[in-house]
């Protein structure tokens, strides 16, 4: 490994053994073009001090990194998509490449997107379009700003291909990006080892998770205690989703990460006002996964992990978990909500009562999410938003501030990503290669993560 780098290369997925993925080799790009390296991200795994060429040539080819994996696996899971169940799904066009510990100890993966085919890439070609990496970008820092638990976008290097796709113009630009993740355990790799009634594996991913996710031993009681810590994780999830006005797209089980951390970003939007029908996927028909159903969505997703976990299990405590998750998001709303109004908590009671009259304030006035948190910040919300708040203004007046409201932030107008924005991003690189509306876009949505913080 060239440069000076702090790196703690890990291994951990090895535990697990070849019946959880596969050894693939990265596709051979025709050119690697450095587009986005997340400093800020890398510096908590100690690669920030690599040169753009030794970035280049981890992150785009692939060699292995040493005192981690001799080589990327591709992932095996199982998964509902859209409620119907799939056997023939897996990592299809990315792969881990590498773990490491951050400077809290955690262990992270470095997972690819756009990385080449796989066995389980099916018809497709592995690869990823240089626009789904810039709408991933925005998406998760716009989330990490946001206090939502996400993947972070490390890298992104355009590769020099041509890609044919249905639903954009083609052929378009093509790139691999590099996230990081708090793992790539899905609830789906626990459905695949019960579709295969796999209970000697079951066993040994439920005590993986257990040590290297949650700091614990497997212990008698460890599939339910591990359910239990998905449900908080994805309860806190949903919530945090709710608060920042996101709409993921496809909440999928594969989806799922049992870390609670979110990640993998396709068809996501956020909403421009509390409309719980929104949807962010074109041929989300019914709306499973609209705004407003995504914490009914996660819970469901809960649900199929506590019946594979039925395999290795008595259903009593795995129940017993999951009815923990209604009160749980409760919880992690009213907390979620606080914090973007940028108020102290008062008492459970108080607080419950602010939330709902809040949601029921900017459903009713069809109410833009970010320029109201944004104006309010702090608990004094402005005149300008009429009689329709004035039992939020009142039930305000008793709370603190968490902060000063003294950023240079607050003097800006709101820092929102409407799919307008986006698309007007997306136009500069695709028409000009002008990539600096993009870096001015994701400074502006760090100083406000930086104001929120």
């Amino acid at each position: 490994m060239a440069d000076d780098t702090q790196a703690r290369p890990e291994r951990a997925i090895l535990e697990l053994g070849d019946a959880f993925y596969d050894p693939v080799q990265g596709a051979d790009f025709p050119q690697t073009i450095l587009r986005f390296r997340n400093d800020r991200a890398a510096a908590g795994i100690g690669l920030d001090r690599w040169s753009d060429a030794n970035w280049i040539a981890h992150l785009a080819r692939f060699p292995p990194l040493p005192g981690s994996l001799d080589t990327p696996l591709a992932l095996r899971y199982h998964g509902h998509q859209f409620r119907q169940y799939n056997p023939d799904i897996g990592d299809g066009r990315g792969f881990l490449y590498a773990q490491l510990r951050d400077d809290a100890g955690r262990l992270m993966d470095l997972g690819t997107k756009g990385s080449g085919q796989t066995p389980w890439s099916r018809f497709g070609d592995g690869r990823l379009t240089l626009k789904g990496a810039v709408r991933e970008i925005l998406a998760t820092e716009m989330l990490e700003a946001l206090g939502v638990e996400t993947s972070r976008t490390l890298s992104v290097i355009e590769t020099g291909e041509a890609l044919e796709r249905g639903d954009e113009p083609s052929p378009t630009r093509s790139a691999v990006l590099v996230r990081l993740s708090h793992g790539h355990i899905r609830i789906g790799t626990f459905q695949r080892l019960a579709y295969l009634r796999d209970a000697e594996h079951m066993e040994a991913l439920v005590a993986y998770v257990l040590r290297h996710y949650y700091g614990e031993d497997v212990g008698d009681d460890g599939p339910a205690r591990l359910l239990g810590h998905v449900v908080d994780r994805t309860a806190r999830l949903a919530a945090s989703y709710m608060a920042a006005g996101f709409v993921h797209g496809v909440l999928n089980t594969d989806n799922i990460n049992v870390t609670g951390e979110s990640f993998d970003y396709g068809p996501w939007r956020f909403a421009q006002s509390w409309d719980p029908s929104f949807t962010a996927a074109y041929f989300d028909h019914a709306g499973l996964y609209a705004f407003g159903r995504q914490p009914e969505a996660i819970h469901w997703n809960c649900m199929q992990l506590a019946v594979a976990l039925r395999t290795v299990s008595e259903a009593p405590p795995l129940i017993a978990q999951l009815d923990r998750f209604a009160e749980r998001y409760r919880i992690e709303i009213v907390r979620a909500m606080l914090w973007r109004l940028g108020v102290m908590p008062l008492d459970d009671a108080s607080d419950a009562a602010l939330v709902e009259a809040l949601e029921q304030a900017l459903v009713t006035g069809g109410t833009a999410i970010d320029p109201f948190f944004h104006d309010s910040f702090g608990g004094t919300v402005p005149d300008q938003y009429g009689e329709g708040f004035a039992g939020v203004r009142e039930l305000l007046a008793r709370y603190t501030p968490r902060k000063p409201r003294d950023h240079a932030h607050w003097a800006d107008p709101a820092c929102g990503m409407p799919i307008e924005e986006v698309e007007a991003l997306w136009a500069a690189i695709d028409e000009r290669d002008d990539w600096a509306p993009l870096h001015a876009k994701v400074a502006a949505i760090r100083a406000m993560g930086e104001a929120l913080a």
